[in-house]
């Protein structure tokens, strides 16, 4: 008898039509081969990074292992995830098989630094986290003071990408230790900004205390042929009460007289862009972002100002990636109350609920009002964390992998008990 054969048979769609002679007698019904196709499981994973413990990719991979414990025979899509800010070059440049590039730029101090951004070979795209280059964790916390730090190396970044064939750029502007204006990435990049005596103003805020003209007659020529997707999620204006200095100036070193000062020389500065220049606007929102980077990117250059996961969500297509998936898995570090106000997980789930799809999610720990997330498209979230360690322990690289594929394949387990589906392979 071919008893031995059923699962394999019916795999293929074929079922018993009648039995002979001890034989079992098949036959092919295309709806069960329908159905047979349809039983491989197609799992999409966008989770943000575990900062400090697992990148983007690390946790979708993790994931990926867990799952294919449990169901060998499921496809797991990993994709990148970020929100623009920290992790953005490390999620889009392995996640869309770009190469990572390193260079010695003038760091926010006037020092070198080495910034580390992305080339995605395929789209002629820059991928750049200003705080490699102007950061204010490369300041230390006695040498902060907004007056002297400049974004001159965000110039060099970008001035490196386009010799490097770049004209599509995709830059986050958090974490900034500046509040020039912009006016050093400018200078980078071929404007003059210049005193009474013709010199190109000192580097800072203080800079723009003896602006007195702007020139472009030696700008990088290409810039022209240069498109900028600037993710920031900051709504402040360049001046005033919600201005850049007034917001944000004292966590960067900036005494309430530091404070008045640069709102004003702030102010001088948009007003001369605005004579020669008719994109300024310092009112706008977003051009306070980045002590004033905002408003030098859409003033300068051919720039828009979006939402970091807007970006994000956008550049890696995982719209298209959900639309056919079964489960979408999404995560992040730390979920709480913050996380349902919009950060990256929920982006994820506001895609896959708009085709019904189930979202589970990953988290290192839950924090206040993590709850919310369910009244924002997140079905379910999981901890990670299997038993009592130190938070060094938990935050190791291989823990944190080994604790998410654990409480992957575990979940995954039910998810899939509750579908009543296996995977045929």
């Amino acid at each position: 008898p071919n008893i031995a054969l059923m699962p394999a048979l019916r795999n293929e769609g074929f079922e018993i039509s009648y039995r002979s002679k001890g034989w079992l007698h098949y036959v092919r019904n295309d709806d069960a081969v329908r159905r047979g196709r349809k039983s491989r499981m197609k799992i999409v994973t966008a989770i943000d990074s575990f900062k400090g413990s697992m990148t983007s990719m690390d946790a979708g991979k993790a994931v990926a292992e867990g799952i294919h414990r449990a169901d060998a025979g499921a496809e797991v899509l990993v994709r990148p995830l970020a929100d623009g800010g920290e992790g953005t070059v490390e999620a889009l440049t392995s996640g869309m098989s770009g190469s990572r590039q390193q260079i010695q730029v003038t760091g926010p101090l006037g020092t070198p630094v080495i910034c580390e951004y992305g080339i995605i070979e395929a789209s002629g795209t820059a991928v750049i986290e200003m705080a490699g280059a102007a950061g204010i964790t490369l300041v230390p916390d006695e040498k902060r003071n907004p007056l002297y730090t400049t974004t001159y190396g965000v110039g060099e970044v970008i001035r490196d990408a386009v010799k490097k064939g770049c004209r599509r750029f995709i830059i986050g502007i958090g974490g900034s230790a500046t509040n020039d204006g912009g006016t050093g990435m400018l200078q980078a990049l071929g404007y003059g900004f210049l005193d009474k005596n013709g010199n190109q103003i000192p580097f800072g805020a203080r800079g723009l205390k003896v602006l007195e003209t702007i020139t472009e007659a030696h700008v990088l020529p290409e810039l022209k042929e240069c498109r900028f997707r600037i993710a920031c999620d900051v709504t402040n204006s360049l001046c005033g009460e919600q201005g850049c200095s007034a917001v944000f100036g004292p966590q960067k070193g900036a005494t309430p007289s530091m404070v008045v000062e640069m709102d004003q020389w702030l102010g001088n500065y948009a007003a001369l862009a605005g004579k020669k220049f008719p994109k300024a606007d310092p009112k706008k929102a977003g051009t306070g972002a980045a002590g004033g980077l905002g408003f030098a990117f859409l003033t300068f250059t051919d720039a828009v100002l979006e939402s970091g996961i807007k970006i994000v969500l956008e550049e890696t297509r995982l719209e298209e990636y959900i639309r056919e998936a079964d489960l979408v898995i999404t995560g992040e570090g730390q979920m709480d109350g913050q996380t349902a106000m919009g950060k990256a997980p929920i982006g994820v789930a506001g895609l896959a609920k708009k085709y019904g799809k189930t979202v589970i999610a990953f988290t290192g720990a839950t924090g206040v009002d993590a709850e919310k997330c369910n009244e924002h498209g997140i079905d379910a979230f999981f901890p990670i964390l299997r038993n009592v360690v130190t938070l060094e322990e938990a935050m190791k690289n291989e823990n944190a992998k080994r604790n998410l594929a654990d409480t992957a394949e575990q979940v995954y387990r039910l998810w899939r008990a509750g579908t009543g589906s296996v995977s045929v392979f």
